[in-house]
């Protein structure tokens, strides 16, 4: 990469994706010398990035906490505003951006002095969020989120306790895969050294993440999407959950950036398309569908019609 700056940039990035980067491995990935790789760390420290480097066999460079903030183009208050804004962004605060807001939380706290991660603890503990009924998904310490984001981002071995549905606690050692959002509730997809498999675990169920230090070749996880692993497993357990199938009429990009994960959608045409859930409430799923802004015609299940009736009277009587 000819311009220094771009590459600069670009390193600054990739020390950010992973705890340890081996120096060979780093200079490959931006193309130069190890001399060059050494001459662009060190204008990184002289921005006040702090960058600690490692010698011998496993001798490579890492982006550590500084003892102040590096210069980000935001001061300590904006930082402390940035991190407790993506941690209510986790939470589903605004669809479709949970998985970026982790990233983004990620590398924010890795590089966050001491004294600003207080500041944000403090002001997480005083918050009380909004509950929207009894329907709400329990809400996800930041802090498992992170170290969960973390452990999956460095491949390294995590070990934690876990609280199934109306069982005792059990501790659980796994190779993280990937976090899934799904509806208002976050998904670790891992694999199970115990059990020789692969499982998935509500994040709100677990409590004292800690990485072993073992670092792990990443295995293959079968059919490959993350995402359609957790939906599988939800669909196994709630075998008595209602199938909900709706023509709206409005594009499938536009509905799908709507609805997010947790939802299936499929065009049909242009200006159509067709939105299939599975769901043990069909609360969601109407406040889904009246805030679409679009026309839409339900095929299934037939209680949705008369839960739309009925919410439809009440709503009438509410304007006069």
């Amino acid at each position: 990469m000819a311009n220094t700056s771009s590459r600069t940039l670009r390193l600054l990035s990739l020390l950010q994706t992973h705890r340890h980067w081996p120096g060979p491995d780093l200079a490959e990935r931006l193309g130069v010398s190890p001399r060059t790789l050494r001459r662009d760390v060190d204008r990184l420290r002289e921005l006040g990035y702090p960058v600690e480097a490692s010698r011998g066999v496993d001798g490579g460079y890492q982006l550590a906490a500084g003892a102040a903030l590096p210069p980000l183009v935001v001061d300590d208050e904006e930082a402390v505003a940035l991190a407790v804004g993506m941690q209510a962004a986790t939470q589903g605060a605004v669809s479709g951006i949970e998985e970026s807001a982790v990233r983004a939380l990620t590398k924010v706290v890795q590089v966050m002095p001491p004294r600003l991660r207080r500041r944000v603890d403090a002001l997480r503990a005083v918050t009380v969020p909004l509950v929207w009924g009894e329907r709400t998904a329990p809400t996800v310490d930041s802090a498992v989120l992170i170290a969960v984001a973390q452990a999956c981002r460095d491949t390294e071995r995590l070990e934690f306790a876990y609280t199934p549905l109306g069982r005792a606690a059990a501790d659980r050692h796994v190779e993280p895969h990937r976090l899934v959002p799904m509806g208002r509730r976050w998904y670790l997809v891992a694999y199970d050294l115990h059990r020789h498999d692969w499982r998935s675990f509500r994040l709100d169920r677990l409590s004292g993440p800690r990485t072993t230090g073992a670092r792990f070749r990443t295995r293959d996880l079968p059919g490959g999407d993350a995402a359609a692993f957790v939906r599988s497993g939800l669909e196994t357990v709630h075998t008595a959950r209602l199938g909900v199938e709706v023509l709206v009429h409005a594009p499938a990009e536009r509905v799908a950036a709507h609805v997010g994960r947790w939802a299936e959608v499929e065009a049909d045409g242009p200006e159509r398309c067709v939105l299939r859930m599975s769901t043990d409430s069909l609360d969601w799923p109407a406040m889904v569908l009246g805030s679409l802004g679009a026309e839409f015609e339900v095929r299934s299940p037939p209680e949705l019609p008369e839960l739309l009736r009925e919410w439809g009277e009440r709503f009438g009587r509410a304007v006069g």
